[in-house]
């Protein structure tokens, strides 16, 4: 009979790592009710030392959402929105296809979709920093695009925001329909672009 071989033995900030990729895939497929039970024995480890990392279940949804939501966030989209040496439409066009790339995951989707329903501050938190940090320069770009008042001549209205909503609504949807509902998306980036067409026909009229 043949001995199964050892475990490879982690140094700690490589297990760390391991807990968290696993936490990610785990909740993402059994919801943040999941237990901590659960998730050790599918990681080949005790709870206790699960807990040696993180001190409580908390800590490590929190780890979760830094990983998978905060560490997807490029710094570099709002560099490419504000840069004017390129048409609006190109440059919206680039970020919301690399945008579509990051969010559009089965990790992700379900993720974001659990913690709303859990009731965890997952959604507020990305949502706030969507908003903030992308929507208020998309407006600002499509202001100076259609020579409407600046924002620091005239607040961004409601409206403008529903507009952008409903663009990454759209967008979300993709994720829901291919990762919840088990539908199939075909063609994801032209599904992407012809949103933001149809966006970018009809948002004159709100900035008006």
């Amino acid at each position: 009979m043949n001995e199964a071989p050892p475990k490879r033995r982690m140094s700690p900030g490589m297990r760390e790592q391991e807990i968290v990729r696993g936490a990610i895939g785990f909740f993402a497929e059994f919801g943040f009710e999941g237990q901590t039970r659960e998730l050790a024995k599918r990681l080949g480890i005790t709870q206790p030392l699960l807990y040696r990392y993180f001190p409580n279940k908390e800590a490590l949804v929190e780890r979760v959402y830094q990983e998978g939501f905060v560490r997807r966030w490029n710094p570099f989209w709002e560099e490419l929105i504000t840069n004017r040496d390129r048409p609006l439409e190109d440059r919206l066009r680039e970020f919301y296809r690399d945008y579509a790339d990051a969010i559009l995951t089965y990790e992700w989707v379900r993720l974001f979709m659990f913690s709303g329903l859990k009731g965890l501050d997952f959604n507020a938190r990305y949502l706030n920093l969507l908003r903030q940090r992308i929507f208020n320069l998309i407006i600002q770009e499509l202001r100076f695009e259609h020579a409407r008042p600046p924002i620091d001549e005239k607040p961004v209205t409601n409206m403008e925001i529903e507009a952008i909503w409903g663009l990454h609504a759209a967008i979300f949807y993709l994720g829901v329909r291919k990762f919840i509902y088990n539908l199939p998306v075909d063609d994801t980036k032209g599904v992407v672009e012809m949103e933001l067409k149809i966006f970018l026909k009809g948002v004159v009229t709100i900035l008006a």
